[in-house]
């Protein structure tokens, strides 16, 4: 059998090592926001905790910077490679 992705309007914000960036990601992941770290000459990483677990929140993905983070349809984050990000979603421009 074959199936179908559902269409679903997702929010998310792209993780970027900048003052702004970082504050427009914790603003958005509140506490589901682990660590950050920035590493003098390579990519900023962060922490992202996720449902996977069920309730207790302690699996944590690590997100690169550059990947998007996405709040899921339960409302939990997880982060996404930008190559993958642009094959499965594209922006929606909302009124």
């Amino acid at each position: 059998m074959r199936y179908r992705k559902k269409p679903v309007v997702i929010d998310a914000v792209q993780f970027v090592c900048t003052g702004e960036g970082i504050r427009r990601l914790q603003e958005f992941c509140g506490e589901a926001l682990g660590q950050i770290v920035i590493p003098p000459d390579a990519k900023g990483e962060a922490e992202i905790v996720t449902l996977e677990d069920g309730e207790h929140l302690t699996v944590k993905h690590i997100a690169s910077e550059g990947d998007w983070i996405i709040k899921g349809v339960q409302g939990e984050f997880y982060p996404c490679k930008p190559d993958i990000f642009e094959q499965t979603y594209e922006e929606v421009n909302e009124k």
